[in-house]
Order: C-alpha cells, then structure tokens, then sequence
C-alpha cells in the first residue's frame, strides 16, 4: 500500500480496502483508479437489517409491515446438498445457536464448492418462507468477521453492477474506506450561486450521500445533482454547437419562388400530401437563409420522406449547384438512386451513385464529374466521405437514417467548400420516430420537422403475434397470397447456422421450400451478398419472378416493393421495437392489405411487452415511447454509435422536466458566454469537452 496522498488518479492497487491481488477484479470492471471507483454508481438499494440470531429473523418474516428487504444473519453451515447439471439447485442449512434456516441458489450448481459444512458465514438476502421454512433464495455470503457482527442495523445499503470475482459487498467496502477522502478531492465546475439558485447539492455532497445515504431523502437528492450534471453538460454541448452554426458558419442562400415551386413539384408523379408541403415550406424557408439549415425531417415508415429530401435538393439544382445524399447501406443507396432517376427521368438533372462496391475507374469518373460540376445530385454511403471527394459547389446534404452516422462522420459532408466557415445546408432524416426527450439530447441541435400524414392510397397494416407453433398455418396462408399473385418477404436473425438456435437464412429457405411453401420461387438476401447479387436479386423480386425473399434485417429500410404484402418475422423478440417497426413497413405499399406477422416464444417479460407493443399500435411515436422505456436511451437510435456518452444518472422520459430546465439554462449560459471562455468557466468547459466534446464535434467549435 502506497503512503503517499490520495489523488482521484491513484490507482486501484494503491487504494485503502483493496487487498493485494484484487486490482485485476477491479479493472475488468473498467474501474483503474480512485475517479472510476466513485464514479461506479449504484444500481439500487437495499434496506438491510443485520439480525442478532436466526429466530428473530423467523419471528419477523411473515409481517408485511415490517420484513426488510434484504437480512443479514452470522451463522455456521450445518449441511449441503449440491445440485447436479448445469441448472441444478444447491440447498444448504445454516445455523446459530438459535435456530435454522434455508439457503436456497438456483442455477450455480458450482456454489456448493464454496459451502463447506463447519464454515462459518455472513449470509444476505431477501428473507421469506417456503412450505413454512425460513428461505434466504440466492444469497450472497462471505466469511464472517468482527465487521459482520457489528454491522449497524436498519441500514440503506447500496448493490454495485458486479462480477463473479467481485461481488458487491466487497466494491461497497472498497468505497466506504475511500469515498470522504475522495470527495475531498472533488472541485464542482457549478458556481456557488447557480447551485443555490437550483437548490443542488456540491458535486462532494452528492456522490458522498449516493454512496453513503441515511435514508432515500439522501439517494433523491443526490440522484437530482449528478442527473441534472449530465443534462445541464449535454445541453451546453448542443447550445455551444447550435450557436456556432448560427453566428459563425454560413451557407449559401438558395432562391425559392413560386415558378421554382412549381417546376420541382411538376418532376413529382403524385401531388404532395397535406403533411409533406407543410414540410417542404418549413425546408424551403431555411433554404433561403445564410444561416446553415440544420433539419431533421421525421416520416414514419412509408410516408414519403424521400420526396421532401428530393424536393430540398433539386432546390440547389435549380440555383446552379450541387446536391449529395448519403445512405447507411448500399442497398439504400441504390434503392434512392433508382428511385430518384426514374423522378427525374425526362430532366437534364445528372444524377449518380457512388458505394464501395464501385471499380476504381467508376469511381474516378464520379470523383472528376463532382469536381467540375458535371454531377448535379450524388448518392452514396460511406464512400461519399472519402478525402478524394471533392465537390465543386456543394449547396444541401441529405443524410437518410440519420442515426447510423457519427456526428464527425456528418461533419466531413459539411466541409467540401474552400471557404471553413462556408458548409452546405443539412437535411437528416430518419424512419425511426423519435420521442421528444431523445429529440432535445442526441439531436439536440437540430431544427424538427414531422411528416405526420400516410400517403393516399396506403392502409394500415395488420399485425398479429403468434406462438412458434402456430407457425405452419402462418406460411399456409402465405402460399395462399403467393398463389394468388402476391409477394412476401420473411425475416430471420442471422446469416449463418450456429450452436445458438437462431434461425437463418440458408436453412429456413431450405426449410421453407420443402414443405409450405413447395413450388414456390423462395430465394435469400443478405449483407454479404456483393452488389451485383443484391442488384439481381431485388430486380427479379421487383420483376415478381421471386414470390417470397428470406431475409436478415438487411431489407429494414428502403426497400419498396408494392406487390410485397406479407412479412413474417422469425424470432421476432431478438429485435428491438423500432426494428419491428420498419420491418413492418415494407408491406402494405400497394392496392392489397399488408399483413405483419411475429413469430415467437419469448423468455423474457421484455421481449413479450416489446411484442405487443408492436402487434397493439402501428403509431411509430407511441412505439418508440415504448421502446425508450424498455431499454432506455443508450441503447436507441444510435445514441452509441453516435459518441454520445451513455447517461449514468438520468433517466429518460422521467426526467423530462430537468431536461427542459437544463436546456432553458444552457441556453442562456451560452447567451453570454458563447465558447465558456471566461476563467470561472474554465472547469466546466473542460468537463464539457471532456464528456461530449468528440461526439458534438466541439473541437474545431471550441
């Protein structure tokens, strides 16, 4: 053990109540020195009772009122019964001098190693009955020493994200004998007087009082100063980013008259519905301005998304310059490509599209065509960011599914000018609803528009939920559509077959082909399928020489085939409910009623509510509600991938309203100290760059 001071950098190895050895457990944790091991949070509370004997225990259990959540009992193992196979359970008695009680672990058959008979331990855990025995199920337990038999009662104990080699107990333990010294150490990037004026605890107090409350009135107010840290930082990134945009860059303003209007919508086959000329409006006035458009546009699946963004470029056509929309797949790209040339057929509009799977000459030609001009409007995926692109006047940038790019990665489209503080305008769009919440943290800085209205024509999809056993009469019924000149598709987890009884694509086809679907034309898709396959592939579904496609998830969005009324998906509780969502929206696009089908046997409570939650609505906002309550905000719509760092604190939509205020004060903080420059700032602005810095793209900004 080191003697010299405590920094918040000191190392694990070298903390008070970590013994030798224990270091490696802590890192596989992510926890290297002292900042991890106090920035590693509860997961929740107990209200643990440390018990003088057994029998006041099993006096107690039984009165609602009064059995605490989790009991701690000193006692000596009297015997074992250990569990055979993989889930066999372990029973073991423990006893004091007072009596005995149960200890029951289901699904560790390798416990009973660690229960040997004479041990004596320091047994927790939320105490009942079973067949009028007192029950400890799944304890946790440990040696017992002098600590265990003075441990104070009535206690609020904190339960850590844990390993086998690192239980919680023993993280608690290392942060108790650490966690003063530490807050000592903390300087709060908040002034006195704003902390006052939103009545929030010093950055000290709070992660003392999470750690080490004296009752939930502490673990609340706490909760409330490191949340409310976490939205207050977010908000000052997006404020930061929103003013750059806004005072620093320009972009070039782009004409918008009524014989303009005109023109462009005379390219569409259809007249625009009610909700699409809203949004066009809203795109055509920013358009207009110096001030860079900065736009994410919303359509849930099917409602014409793709018209608007086409609409928004033709605008830069229209004034001389150029247009890019950038797509996360290839089969996106191609599927917008060929959507857009058939738009513009008869026009002089010159219109190409660029993907890795393009030959180096190719390539080259569409490199110089965007140089001098020759190329009005580019499609593309990732390929579009590579340093040889260059544009000679780029005026408006689509980015489809939005959420599948990093923000540095958006950023590399914005900067083709000569001019750093000249960009194009920028349109985002997504497929993907997004709750209001998500909507003000990960994209924050954009302007929103929602096409909120179903195309003329369109009509709702029914969706059912199905046990795997009815699956047999669900592909009859696909046959019966197949036969009368209709197509489906149907969706599987994975390519490959595995150990891990996920259906995929070869076997299912197989499957399929020798049995309901008999005589049928069935053929797969999938992402490793090189271009040219893709391409043959979706021309002969198009074409309906294919009656059914088995697929992996790779056909979620873009894919726009009118005759396709049916989707069956398999093992439909691996996938998230937004995933559900689009899937569901590739049928239903033509004359005939769209039927979504989810096959599944879900194990998981999650899994069956995600289910119905699609099967119940086919509003894509409530869905995604849903979805953000099911599995919170880190794991949507790209928010990983995105950079952003994940939220440990607060929790989305509960926290609406401190996010509203958060937004309101960084607002006006960025008001009258646009970059944090001045020196009381100097703390926060290094928190703020430290934490969102990468992912806003604030280097450059700052």
């Amino acid at each position: 053990m080191s003697t010299t001071p405590l920094e918040l950098t000191t190392l694990v190895d070298d903390l008070p109540g970590i013994g030798a050895g224990q270091g490696d457990a802590f890192r596989q944790l992510g926890i290297r020195c002292l900042a991890d091991l106090i920035l590693h949070l509860p997961s929740r509370y107990e209200r643990s009772q440390q018990h003088a004997c057994i029998a006041d225990l099993d006096a107690l259990v039984g009165d609602n009122t009064e059995t605490p959540d989790l009991a701690a009992v000193v006692g000596e193992i009297a015997s074992v019964r250990p569990g055979f196979g993989r889930k066999g359970k372990v029973e073991a008695i423990l006893e004091d001098d007072s009596g005995q009680l149960q200890m029951v672990f289901f699904n560790q058959p390798w416990i009973s190693k660690r229960l040997q008979p004479g041990r004596r331990i320091r047994a927790s855990g939320r105490p009942g009955r079973f067949s009028g025995r007192l029950q400890l199920v799944n304890p946790r337990f440990e040696p017992a020493n002098e600590e265990s038999l003075e441990e104070t009662t009535d206690r609020l104990l904190p339960v850590y994200p844990a390993s086998e080699s690192l239980p919680s107990s023993r993280i608690r333990q290392a942060i108790e004998a650490n966690i003063i010294d530490a807050a000592k150490l903390l300087e709060d990037h908040l002034p006195d007087s704003y902390r006052d004026q939103r009545e929030l605890l010093t950055l000290a107090e709070a992660y003392r009082m999470i750690h080490q409350p004296d009752g939930s009135e502490d673990v609340q107010r706490a909760r409330h100063r490191l949340a409310f840290d976490e939205l207050l930082l977010l908000q000052l990134g997006v404020m930061m980013k929103r003013h750059h945009r806004r005072d620093t860059l320009s972009a070039p303003a782009l004409p918008f008259d009524e014989e303009r209007h005109r023109r462009i919508l005379a390219r569409f086959p259809f007249s625009l519905t009610m909700a699409q000329q809203r949004v066009v409006s809203e795109i055509g006035q920013d358009l207009t301005l110096e001030i860079p458009m900065n736009r994410l546009l919303q359509g849930d699946v099917g409602s014409g998304k793709t018209v608007v963004a086409l609409y928004a470029m033709l605008m830069a056509i229209a004034d001389g310059r150029q247009a890019a929309m950038m797509a996360p797949t290839e089969i996106l790209a191609e599927q917008h490509h060929s959507a857009i040339r058939d738009m513009l057929a008869d026009s002089r509009v010159r219109i190409e599209v660029l993907t890795a799977s393009c030959s180096t000459a190719h390539r080259r030609k569409i490199e110089a065509g965007l140089a001098d001009g020759e190329i009005d409007i580019i499609i593309g995926t990732h390929a579009l960011l590579s340093e040889s692109i260059q544009f000679q006047d780029l005026a408006v940038v689509v980015i489809d599914e939005q959420h599948r790019f990093g923000v540095q990665q958006r950023a590399l489209l914005r900067s083709r000018r000569d001019d750093e503080h000249q960009v194009p305008h920028q349109l985002v769009m997504t497929a993907t609803p997004i709750p209001r919440t998500l909507s003000l943290t990960i994209f924050g800085d954009l302007e929103v528009s929602v096409i909120d209205e179903r195309p003329p024509g369109r009509s709702p999809v029914i969706t059912r939920f199905v046990r795997g056993e009815e699956s047999r009469r669900v592909y009859q019924h696909l046959h019966d559509r197949v036969r009368d000149g209709q197509q489906g598709f149907v969706v599987v987890p994975v390519i490959d077959a595995s150990d891990h009884g996920l259906t995929d694509v070869h076997t299912h086809r197989d499957r399929l082909l020798a049995s309901t679907l008999e005589g049928c034309s069935v053929e797969v898709m999938h992402g490793r399928l090189d271009a040219a396959a893709r391409d043959d592939v979706m021309n002969r579904f198009r074409n309906r020489e294919i009656d059914v496609l088995v697929s992996t998830t790779v056909i979620e969005v873009g894919i726009d085939i009118p005759n396709a009324t049916t989707i069956i998906i398999e093992q439909a509780d691996r996938f998230g409910l937004a995933q559900l969502h689009q899937l569901r929206g590739r049928v239903g696009r033509g004359d005939y009623q769209g039927l979504c089908v989810l096959i599944s046997d879900p194990v998981t409570e999650d899994g069956l509510a995600r289910l119905e939650a699609v099967a119940e609505t086919e509003d894509g906002f409530r869905i995604a509600e849903k979805d953000l309550e099911l599995r919170g905000p880190g794991e949507l719509f790209g928010a990983r991938q995105s950079g952003l760092a994940p939220f440990r604190v607060a929790r989305l939509p509960d926290d609406l309203q401190w996010l509203l205020l958060a937004r309101q004060d960084a607002a006006a903080w960025i008001e009258a100290d646009p970059w944090l420059s001045e020196p009381r700032h100097a703390l926060l602005r290094k928190r703020l760059l430290k934490a969102h810095g990468s992912a806003l793209g604030l280097g450059d900004v700052a």
